[in-house]
């Protein structure tokens, strides 16, 4: 077999385009659903190499597909939609887009968590294996996904016939930046991502005037008594060797100071890295809802409605342990263990479509200094900047360095010679 960490430390292939690539996208970030202009950089980069482009899959979806003879099929992913924040890092590339929401509302646009790295880095892989056919074989797909802020891409990309487009994967691969030292790549097997999703609750009262509410089924009243039994769902029925979270987002009611208003809006977000927990939590919800709207007499029974699904990412065990001791040998001290994320993403949507085992991992993005002080300093949560953060900025080189490689070694751990 093919030895990678020789491979990937001898592979002459000119890499020096990530740079004004990464700078570019960087600087024209595009909401969810909106990604035009990025998905054609993508293409026209796709267009240097030696590959079958399928694009506009459930949206502005690409697939690239690397055929190379007989063998299993591997897929990286990368994701390429930004978010509506305004940038504050101060590089001359920053952003000065603006684009307007699905809400109509105009914003500043920012590449805050770090999909124009994933997607800059994806390229470099396909670079490298493109330059490098010799040293394996069967089909590497290259899948470039829209709109994964909005958890929708993943999904739309299945939904437009993905599984038609591309040859049964044997493995998926994904990874994401985030705050720790430049160039380490933190692995695990089991929970990666905690599973989320949005429950939207309605409350019935009876509207009254304020004067008057002696004549009311108050819904706020109801509302706030939810929110506060909400929170010993989690410390009283959850073992304290598992994870959930339950948080009221927003709690909205009423128009006026002087009306009892007839409704009250709850949203929750919640998320678990079990699927027995998240069941259960979501029984528990329901079932303390519907008891305070009975202890206080409401006439017309809640309204739940769940949204914004992002499935548990679960690694396959299988999978970590073919490719962990291939990090190890490419990174060095810098392949670590990683811990689960509490964050959420629907990467995990493409894999669980085909049936195929996954991996998917976190590359540090962290200036090392900047990372080494404020551990020394115990002040991680205060002075590193985090993903979605108006301040988040890779440092470039060691983190594209390291997440194209990463996604080279995992692919080389299935189709290597």
């Amino acid at each position: 077999m093919t030895d990678i960490s020789t491979l990937l430390a001898t592979a002459t292939t000119d890499l020096e385009w990530q740079g004004e690539f990464y700078r570019d996208l960087h600087s024209h970030p595009e909401l969810s659903m909106q990604e035009q202009r990025t998905a054609a950089q993508i293409k026209t980069k796709l267009a240097d190499f030696n590959c079958d482009v399928v694009d506009n899959i459930g949206g502005y979806g690409i697939i690239a597909i690397f055929r190379n003879g007989e063998g299993p099929t591997a897929v990286m992913r990368a994701d390429f939609d930004a978010l509506p924040v305004e940038e504050a890092t101060g590089v001359e590339f920053a952003s000065v887009a603006e684009g307007i929401t699905p809400q109509g509302i105009r914003t500043k646009l920012m590449h805050a968590c770090g999909h124009d790295m994933h997607t800059t880095a994806l390229l470099g892989a396909c670079a490298i294996l493109d330059d490098h056919r010799e040293h394996w074989r069967g089909t590497f797909v290259a899948l470039f996904q829209p709109s994964e802020e909005n958890g929708a891409g993943a999904l739309a990309m299945v939904n437009d016939g993905l599984a038609h487009l591309m040859p049964q994967p044997d493995v998926v691969f994904g990874q994401h930046i985030g705050p720790g030292a430049a160039g380490t790549v933190m692995s695990m097997s089991g929970p990666a991502l905690a599973a989320a999703d949005t429950i939207r609750i309605r409350i019935f009262g009876r509207s009254s005037h304020g004067s008057m509410p002696h004549l009311s089924i108050d819904p706020t009243f109801v509302a706030a008594m939810v929110v506060v039994r909400l929170q010993g769902i989690v410390g009283r029925e959850v073992p304290p060797s598992e994870f959930a979270v339950v948080t009221v987002g927003t709690l909205s009611s009423g128009n006026s100071n002087n009306t009892i208003p007839a409704t009250a809006d709850l949203v929750l977000n919640c998320r678990t890295y079990s699927d027995e927990v998240k069941h259960h939590l979501y029984q528990a919800i329901e079932r303390v809802v519907r008891a305070e709207c009975a202890a206080s007499g409401c006439l017309q029974d809640p309204i739940f409605e769940y949204t914004d699904h992002a499935p548990l990412t679960d690694n396959s065990p299988e999978v970590f342990a073919k490719v962990r001791p291939q990090f190890d040998a490419v990174f060095g001290a810098d392949s670590l263990d990683g811990s689960p994320w509490t964050a959420s993403e629907d990467f995990s949507q493409v894999p669980r479509a085909f049936g195929a085992p996954y991996l998917y991992w976190m590359v540090g993005a962290t200036p090392r200094p900047q990372w080494e002080a404020a551990v020394a300093a115990n002040r991680v949560v205060e002075d590193i900047p985090s993903n979605h953060m108006s301040t988040f900025l890779p440092d470039f080189t060691p983190t594209v360095t390291a997440a194209t490689r990463a996604a080279c070694t995992a692919v080389l751990s299935y189709l290597a010679r």
